[in-house]
């Protein structure tokens, strides 16, 4: 008899698609707030998949891979020029760091989001997909919330 241990990654497929979709919507012309909410949602994701497959133990801690991306991100973006534009500015804040900081933000409080609910439901997901789900809807929330309330 085997014993199947619980994964607790997230799906490497969502995460491909979600990246392809971003770069669809970056040649589409979207707003490159809305994008980076995406991008950092994505980060996120990997990160979370990414430390289920460490076994280094202090790497292997999603939270801290996910700021280490997070940053890993920014410098990137700051080192190819892609940051600190004078007209992609909202609120006196960089729209690439804006989005990038909400998607990582409302990532992590959605995955804590479904651990409170597994918690309140003996470790058992109310729905189908719920870990998925969860920061999607999220994620489409708050895009939805820049792009319609925020000019």
């Amino acid at each position: 008899m085997f014993i199947i241990k619980p994964v607790y990654a997230t799906c490497p497929v969502c995460i491909i698609t979600v990246g392809g979709g971003l770069i669809i919507a970056k040649k589409l012309g979207i707003d490159d707030l809305l994008v980076s909410i995406w991008i950092g949602g994505l980060n996120t994701a990997i990160a979370f998949w990414f430390s289920s497959m460490i076994k280094n133990k202090i790497l292997k801690n999603a939270y801290l891979l996910s700021s280490i991306f997070y940053f890993l991100t920014l410098i990137y973006l700051w080192y190819t020029k892609q940051l600190f534009h004078p007209q992609n500015t909202l609120w006196g804040i960089d729209k690439v760091i804006l989005g990038i900081t909400a998607g990582f933000l409302v990532f992590i409080i959605s995955v804590l989001i479904d651990k409170q609910i597994r918690l309140k439901n003996k470790r058992k997901v109310l729905f189908y997909y719920q870990k998925v789900v969860i920061p999607f809807i999220m994620l489409l929330g708050v895009t939805l919330f820049f792009k319609f309330f925020i000019k």
